[in-house]
C-alpha cells in the first residue's frame, strides 16, 4: 500500500546516512572556519584581549599599595574603573611599574586614584611621567587670592580688557569706514558699478515695510502728548498753545526720533543678522572669491536706503504724530480735526521743518553703517549672531540720541531754536 511504500522509503534513507556518518572525514573537513591563508597572522598575535588589572599590598602604617599591571589604555581598564572607584580605605601608593602601556586615559586614573587617596605614584616610565605632568598642569588651579588683591587684579584686569578692546574696536571701526570711503569714490567714478535693484529692495524693507509700525506707533505718541499737554497748559489757562506744543515737538524731535528708533529696532537688527549669518556660511568670503566686493554688494545699498529714506520717514513720522494730536484735541478738547491741522501751519515755523529733514539723513547713516559694522564681526558661531544684533541696535539708539542732543544745540546756536 501507500503507507507501507513511505515506511520502506525512510528506511532506506536512515541506512544511507547512517554509513554516510560513519565513514572518516577527510582532514580540515570538520573545521568549522578553516583557516584563511591571506591573513598572514604573526605568530605572536595574542588569542584575545589583555585587560589592565591592579593588586593591593600591604605597607606600613595600615595604608597600601595600589599595583598596576597590563596595558592602561582606554579599551583595557573598564573593569578595574569600576573596582577602584568601589575600593575603600587609605591608599599610600600608586605603583606604575608593572604596567605594559599607558595612555592618557590610563594617566588620568591613576592620577585620580592618587588624588583621591592623597597617594604618591611611584614606579612611572618617562611616556607615564610626561602624560601625569600634562595632566597635572591642566587640572591645576591656582590658588584663591586674598580679598584686597583679588579686587586689585580684577580691576587692572577689567581695565586692560575694555582698554584692548577699544584698540581693536578703533582699528576695526578705522578700517570699515576707509572700505566704504573707497568704495563710495569707486561708485562716483564708476556709477554703472550701482547695484540698482539691491537698492530697490532695500527701499522696500526699510521704508515701505515701516510705514504701518511707525505711523502707529508716532499717531499713538502724538495723542498722550497732547492730551499731556493740554491738562498742564489748561491749569495756566493757555489751552491754545496746544498746537505749538505738539506741532513743534512733533517736527523737531519726536518724528525723526521715533523713525530712528524704529528703524534700528528693524532694520538695524536686520542688517546684523543677516551679515552675520552670511559670515558664518561664508558667502562673504566666496563673493570676494568670485571677485565682487560685500561693501559695493551688501553695505552700500542698505546704506543708500538708510540715508534716503530717513527723511522721509522722519516727516511722515511727525505728520503722524500731528494728526494724533488733531484726533484727539477734536475728541476732548475745544476744536475740530481740520481746525487743528490748520492751525498747526501757523504755528510751526519752516525751519523746524528743515530740522527734521537735516537731521534725519545722519540717523539713517549712523543706523546702517552701525548694523553692517556688527554684522560683519561675527566669527565664532551662531550666538556671536544674536550678541552682534543686541550690540547694533543698542549702539545705534545710542548714537542717534547723541546725535540728537548734538543737533539741538547747533540749531539752538544758528537761531533754529
Amino acid at each position: 500500500s501507500q503507507w507501507e511504500y513511505h515506511f520502506a522509503s525512510m528506511a532506506a534513507g536512515s541506512k544511507v546516512l547512517s554509513k554516510a556518518m560513519a565513514r572518516p572525514l577527510p582532514a580540515g573537513a570538520g573545521r568549522r572556519n578553516p583557516p584563511c591563508p591571506r591573513l598572514n597572522l604573526p605568530a605572536d598575535t595574542p588569542p584575545m584581549r589583555e585587560w589592565a588589572d591592579f593588586t593591593t599590598e600591604d605597607t606600613d602604617g595600615g595604608a597600601v599599595r595600589i599595583v598596576f599591571s597590563g596595558p592602561l589604555v582606554v579599551s583595557s581598564i573598564g573593569v578595574i574603573d569600576r573596582r577602584l572607584r568601589a575600593h575603600e580605605g587609605a591608599v599610600a601608593e600608586v605603583n606604575l611599574a608593572q604596567i605594559t602601556d599607558i595612555d592618557t586615559v590610563g594617566a588620568w586614573m591613576a592620577l585620580r586614584v592618587a588624588r583621591e587617596h592623597k597617594a604618591k605614584i611611584t614606579g612611572t616610565s618617562d611616556k607615564a611621567k610626561r602624560l601625569i605632568a600634562a595632566l597635572f598642569d591642566a587640572d591645576a588651579t591656582p590658588p584663591e587670592p586674598e580679598d584686597g588683591e583679588s579686587l586689585i587684579r580684577r580691576s587692572l584686569a577689567f581695565t586692560g580688557e575694555f582698554v584692548t578692546t577699544t584698540g581693536k574696536g578703533t582699528v576695526n571701526i578705522t578700517g570699515f569706514m576707509g572700505s566704504i570711503l573707497i568704495a563710495v569714490g569707486q561708485l562716483i567714478r564708476h556709477p554703472s558699478r550701482l547695484r540698482g535693484k539691491a537698492v530697490i529692495r532695500q527701499f522696500e524693507l526699510v521704508g515701505v515695510t515701516a510705514l504701518p509700525i511707525i505711523g502707529l506707533m508716532c499717531f499713538l505718541v502724538g495723542i498722550v502728548i497732547t492730551q499731556l499737554g493740554s491738562e498742564q497748559l489748561r491749569q495756566y489757562g493757555l489751552d491754545g498753545f496746544t498746537v505749538n506744543l505738539t506741532g513743534r515737538i512733533s517736527m523737531r524731535e519726536l518724528g525723526p526720533l521715533m523713525a530712528a528708533i524704529m528703524v534700528a529696532g528693524r532694520s538695524g537688527s536686520s542688517f546684523a543678522a543677516q551679515l552675520g549669518t552670511m559670515k558664518l556660511t561664508e558667502e562673504v568670503d566666496a563673493m570676494r572669491t568670485i571677485g565682487v566686493s560685500p561693501i559695493e554688494a551688501l553695505i552700500l545699498p542698505r546704506m543708500m536706503a538708510g540715508v534716503l529714506l530717513m527723511p522721509l520717514l522722519g516727516f511722515f513720522a511727525a505728520m503722524s504724530s500731528i494728526i494724533g494730536g488733531a484726533f484727539i484735541a477734536a475728541v476732548s478738547l475745544n476744536t475740530t480735526f481740520f481746525g487743528f491741522l490748520a492751525d498747526v501751519k501757523f504755528a510751526v515755523p519752516i525751519h523746524d521743518v528743515w530740522v527734521c529733514l537735516i537731521k534725519a539723513p545722519f540717523f539713517g547713516l549712523v543706523i546702517a553703517l552701525t548694523g553692517c559694522f556688527q554684522g560683519l564681526q561675527v566669527k565664532a558661531d551662531s550666538e556671536e549672531v544674536g550678541l552682534r544684533t543686541t550690540m547694533a541696535v543698542v549702539q545705534a539708539i545710542f548714537m542717534v540720541i547723541v546725535m540728537d542732543a548734538f543737533f539741538a544745540v547747533f540749531f539752538a546756536r544758528i537761531g533754529w531754536g
